[in-house]
């Protein structure tokens, strides 16, 4: 059984900007450099200043969100070494979220949404998403949020590590989210609640 990595997590601010670049510009990174965490952010097509690529547009509109509360997610660090990241805040934050077949709202429960996780080639396999899927429920927990929700990827055999940015089905399961919702046969929703309503 993988044990959670002892991580040391802080939100994303102006001042840690450096830290989640390093995390997104790693090698293995590509993906998660062409989006930047803000793709369920979006809606519609996504068009940059002139001059811009996409993929820099969106970079800089992460770093904007760096100085918003809530924060847009949380960098995990192992030594003062930044090892991971977890986009994550109110549903209502990512637009896109409604037009997807997948994870269209199941309720009006107030939940928050756990979009995606970074965690550069270097440390993956080492209980980081783990260790930040706890501590974005602590983080919640605190804040006082109701729910927490997550679209993982439950396949029979392993996907390919860049895929799985939505983390897999077993690692929620472990940390007690239960299925609320099944669209597709591959891609459940999941909920743990974190407090009554």
């Amino acid at each position: 059984m993988l044990i959670p990595m002892n991580l040391v997590i802080h939100p994303l601010t102006s001042e840690r900007w450096p830290d989640l670049e390093a995390l997104f510009l790693a090698r293995g990174c590509a993906m998660a450099r062409g989006c930047w965490c803000m793709y369920y952010r979006e809606s519609g097509k996504v068009a940059g200043p002139a001059g811009l690529t996409v993929a820099e547009h969106r970079r800089r509109q992460l770093q904007a969100l760096a100085t918003d509360d809530p924060p847009p997610g949380l960098i995990g660090y192992r030594g003062g070494v930044p090892v991971g990241w977890v986009s994550l805040g109110p549903r209502e934050a990512f637009p896109r979220l409604r037009q997807s077949p997948v994870a269209k709202a199941v309720d009006d429960l107030p939940v928050w949404s756990i979009v995606c996780f970074v965690v550069p080639p270097a440390y993956r396999h080492q209980g980081v998403a783990t260790g930040l899927l706890q501590d974005a429920t602590a983080f919640a927990r605190a804040r006082g949020v109701v729910a927490l929700e997550a679209y993982p990827v439950d396949k029979p055999v392993r996907s390919a590590d860049a895929s799985m940015w939505f983390g897999a089905m077993s690692m929620y399961t472990k940390a007690g989210f239960v299925e609320v919702a099944r669209r597709r046969p591959e891609r459940p929703v999941v909920r743990l609640l974190l407090s009554a309503r």
